[in-house]
This record gives structure tokens, sequence and C-alpha cells, in this order.
């Protein structure tokens, strides 16, 4: 069975390999994203333009199948832009089937399956706004349209998307839900206690007791904004269109406002403890106590970072980015 499986995987190499010397120089430079090569070898000789791999597809279908966003803003540019983007391959897939078909490698650098999704939405939908719309309806020798092809080739990612998302907001919405237990409680029950003539709070008026209330109240607003997010995320319909802004935006306005209450609520409680520490201890030893307690916050900021920044830079990218190294000047 290894010996099998070994012979099998020297074949598929040996195939990769004769399919990259046999590929054209502008061709396999588009495949990669080399986007000086491209535009010199362009400016030097235009009908290099008219190359054509094995199967048919011409440098504008290389681009679009390999997820070059540069190659393509490129080739925008040239006079027979509106003749390429026409042209199909031997089995007549035209930009938006190519463009509808998992790649093979990891096209986008991106934390989470949700966003890898987002991103596979938002090319095929990037190119689908440059192709001319009878594209769309086109099909190819299977009888297969774009549309279709999407679908069927992302089914294991969407679901791959489908159980990150749940997994995700199932864990963020018992943080969010136990922080706005703590929150209704220690708004319930605030430093000094209450006047019994008035009914005011003993401690009206000090700033310090100001802060508290109003860090309490925001506490228990953001989680409860953060828990309706999370459960909205779940019981949302897991659909392509939907990963491109609902899905998304919804995951980071949750996120958003799970940290700023956990930063309202620890802000409460730091309030809170000066009137019971104010009387024991200087001001230097508050400040180490108070970067202390600061700690959670922090751990989770920089834990979070790299998934925060993926989805505010995908959501507000007009155009997927590629991962590859040799990306060439913008």
């Amino acid at each position: 069975m290894i010996q099998g499986h070994m012979s099998a995987m020297l074949r598929k190499e040996n195939e990769k390999k004769k399919e990259w010397e046999n590929m054209p120089i502008l061709l396999t430079a588009a495949k990669n994203g080399i986007l000086e090569m491209v535009e010199e070898m362009l400016g030097f000789a235009p009908a290099f333009i008219q190359e054509l791999t094995r199967d048919g597809k011409n440098i504008l279908l290389v681009a679009a199948v390999n997820k070059q966003p540069l190659i393509i803003r490129a080739l925008q540019r040239i006079d027979v832009w509106k003749s390429l983007i026409r042209i199909t391959d031997n089995e007549n897939n035209n930009i938006l089937h190519l463009a509808a078909m998992m790649p093979k490698h990891e096209a986008w650098h991106i934390a989470g399956s949700a966003m890898q999704m987002h991103w596979e939405v938002k090319w095929y939908q990037y190119l689908e706004s440059l192709a001319p719309p009878h594209l769309i309806f086109q099909p190819n020798n299977n009888e297969d349209l774009p549309g279709d092809i999407f679908k069927e080739s992302h089914k294991e990612l969407m679901k791959d998307a489908g159980d990150w998302l749940k997994s995700t907001s199932e864990s963020c919405s018992v943080v969010a839900a136990l922080i706005a237990g703590v929150a209704y409680a220690t708004a319930s029950n605030v430093p000094g206690g209450n006047n019994d003539k008035t009914g005011k709070p003993t401690l009206e008026g000090q700033p310090v007791f100001d802060m508290f209330t109003i860090a309490s109240l925001l506490a228990l607003c953001f989680s409860v904004t953060a828990l309706v997010m999370f459960l909205s995320i779940l019981t949302s319909r897991q659909q392509p269109r939907y990963y491109k802004w609902d899905l998304p935006l919804k995951l980071l306005l949750g996120l958003s406002s799970l940290f700023l209450s956990i930063a309202a609520i620890l802000t409460s409680f730091c309030s809170a403890y000066f009137f019971v520490l104010k009387d024991r201890m200087h001001h230097m030893e508050f400040v180490v106590i108070y970067a202390a307690t600061c700690l959670p916050v922090t751990f989770y900021a920089v834990a979070q970072f790299p998934l925060y920044w993926e989805i505010v830079k995908a959501i507000f990218t007009n155009v997927p980015q590629p991962t590859h190294h040799a990306r060439g000047r913008r």
C-alpha cells in the first residue's frame, strides 16, 4: 500500500513537472504572480499575449484559476482586454468557471476557514463584475454554469467554515454571557451601599464612583451586544453569499463588543476596589495592582489581534490579495 501511494505521488509530481516544462515563460510568471516579468515581456513583445497552455488557457485564464489579482489588474490596462476576457479554454471554461474552482494550493493567507470562504466569494464576485454578464449563464462542455461549479467545489470549505464559526461563536457566547451576568450583579450592588433615607448611593458624586457606574453599564451593554452577534451567527444560513458581508461583519462586531466588555468589566472592578484599598495603599501600589488586573485584557488582545486584523482587512479590502512571495510591484 505504501509503495503504491509513493508511486502515485511520484506520478503526480512528474505530471506537474511536465506541465511546468511545457508552459510558456509568460504564463508561468502569471501563474506565480510575478508582475514585473509579465509587464516586461508584454512591453517587449505584445504578441506574447496569444500564448496558451496545453489545455487552451490564455494568460487571463491562468491568472484567474491561480487567484492572481495583480496580474488581472495589469491586463485590464491593455487594449485587447475586452476580447481577452471572452476567450475560453479547451473545455469551454470561461474566466468565471475558473474563478469558481477551488484552488489546489492555499491561495489566500488568512486565518480561519470562514475568512478563507470570504476571500473565495469576494474573488469570484470581483471577476464577475469585470466579465460580460452573459458569461454567468454560459455552460462549459459538461453543461456546468460558473455558479454551480463554485457551490460544488467549495462544499468542503463551506462545511469547515460553518464548523469554525460555530465553535468560535459558542466559545465567545459563553464568555459574553458570563460577563453580562457579572456586570448586572455588579450594577445591582454598588460600592458603599445606598443611603437609608434617600435611597441614593452613598458614594454618589465621587469621580471614581461615576467611573464604576459607567463602566458597569458599558460592560453590560457590550456583553449583551456580543452575545446577540454570536447567537445571530449560530442561527444564520450557511450560504456562500452570506460570507461576503453578513457573517464577517457579525463576527467583527461580536469580537469587538466582547473585547470592550472585558475592558469595561475590569475597569468597573478596579473602580470598586479603589474604595476598599484607598486607605491602605499608596498610588504606586495602585498602579501595580491595576496593571496586573489589566493583564487578561492584554493577553486576550494579543491572542486575538491576528484574527481581528485579518477580519478587518478582509472586510475593507475590495480585491483579495495573493499569498505568494513573488508579487511584483503594486
